[in-house]
C-alpha cells in the first residue's frame, strides 16, 4: 500500500489524515505499517481526500487516478460488476467462496449489494479477475485489466 508515501508526498502528519478519516492516530498508523487494512469506507475517503486510485493507494498501479474516476462508490454497479465477473469465468458462489476461503453466503450478500465488500477481499477480487478496484467499485466505467506479474495497466474498451 501506499498511504504513507501519498501523506508524505503531501506533507502531512499521520494525525492530520488519521482526524480526516475519523480514527486514532495509532489506527492509521497500522494500516499504514500494514498491520491492519484500513476499511473500505475509510479507504474511499482517503482516495478521495488526496484525489487518487484505489488501485494507486493500495499498490495496484502506479497510475495515480483514472479519467472518469468518481470519489464514491457505485453500490449499485459493484455489486452487478461482482456478479458478472464470477459468471463470465462460470464460478459457482461455492466454488469462488472456497477459492478465496469466504463462506459462500458472504459471496452472496456482496453479490446482492447487502454488505459492501471488505478491503480484503476487494484486493483477492482483483487479482483473481485481474481487473481494477475502481471499477469493481465503480468508480470508473471503462475495465482496466491488471497484469498481475508487472503491475501494469491496459484500458480495453
Amino acid at each position: 500500500m501506499r498511504l504513507k508515501d501519498i501523506r508524505e508526498e503531501n506533507e502531512l502528519k499521520q494525525f492530520t489524515v488519521s482526524k480526516l478519516l475519523g480514527v486514532k492516530r495509532g489506527t492509521y498508523s497500522l494500516w499504514e505499517l500494514e498491520l491492519d487494512v484500513i476499511p473500505l469506507k475509510r479507504l474511499i475517503t482517503f482516495c478521495a481526500y488526496f484525489n487518487c486510485s484505489v488501485d494507486y493507494a493500495l499498490g495496484l498501479s502506479n497510475k495515480k487516478n483514472y479519467e472518469g474516476n468518481q470519489k464514491e462508490i457505485n453500490r449499485n454497479l459493484s455489486h452487478q460488476r461482482l456478479k458478472e465477473l464470477r459468471l463470465k469465468k462460470k464460478y459457482t458462489q461455492a466454488y469462488l467462496a472456497k477459492k478465496l476461503s469466504l463462506n459462500r453466503s458472504l459471496i452472496s450478500k456482496y453479490e446482492k449489494g447487502h454488505i459492501l465488500i471488505s478491503t480484503t477481499f476487494l484486493i483477492e477480487y482483483a487479482k483473481l479477475f485481474h481487473i481494477s478496484t475502481d471499477y469493481l467499485l465503480g468508480k470508473i466505467n471503462k475495465k482496466i485489466i491488471i497484469n498481475d506479474f508487472e503491475k501494469v495497466f491496459k484500458e480495453t474498451y
